[in-house]
């Protein structure tokens, strides 16, 4: 019997990071390598730029988005400035099931919700190397008030003395060594004996 064949059980890799800390480009980068499948999250907010319906998110409106709230239907859920967002929770196990890996971009808030609803989930955490160097990058960008840059500066700091305990904690200092990192924890997670339950009896009938 070929080992190869023994099933396996999808990784559900979460990522979080406070806004400006470099998440979006290792989170392509992951993909463009590994054959992730994306979470795809519903939120209330609008749609910026070229984002798609069913593709970058689901859009709802306010009182779709409760009702489902109500009824179970997210793994988490989360207001963030004045928007929510949320993770429909049976897409995401059928998903894992089926063996196929799933990456969530999701804030601290909903990431520990996820621990309780998929707790064979996998966390990391992406810090910038200083306060002074996020703010920075921020500035850098262009497109926020000085008003809503304080506001992510405060929040940032909330949620990195609040990520204690993720699996993993990669300080994107240098955009190569951070995914490097970020690389092999995923490629750990995916060696776990949980996410290849049946191989030591696949190997012992072989």
């Amino acid at each position: 019997m070929n080992i190869d064949m023994a099933p396996a059980k999808g990784i559900a890799l979460v990522l979080c990071a406070p806004s400006g800390a470099g998440k979006t480009t290792l989170v392509n980068r992951l993909m463009a390598e590994f054959p992730l499948e994306f979470s795809i999250s519903c939120t209330t907010r609008a749609p910026r730029g070229e984002e798609k319906d069913g593709v970058d998110y689901v859009f709802l409106d306010r009182e779709t988005f409760l009702q489902r709230r109500e009824r179970g239907y997210f793994a988490e859920w989360a207001e963030v400035h004045g928007n929510f967002y949320g993770t429909p929770l049976e897409p995401v196990r059928e998903r894992l099931k089926q063996g196929k890996d799933m990456l969530f971009d999701i804030d601290v808030q909903g990431a520990a919700q996820l621990s309780l609803t998929l707790p064979e989930a996998r966390f990391a955490f992406i810090l910038p190397p200083s306060m002074a160097e996020l703010e920075r990058r921020l500035r850098g960008r262009g497109t926020d008030s000085d008003e809503a840059i304080a506001v992510r500066l405060s929040n940032a700091r909330a949620e990195i003395m609040n990520s204690h305990w993720f699996d993993a904690m990669i300080v994107n200092d240098n955009i190569d060594k951070a995914y490097d990192q970020l690389r092999a924890f995923y490629i750990a997670s995916a060696l776990q004996p949980s996410a290849r339950p049946f191989l030591a009896r696949t190997i012992c009938m072989a």
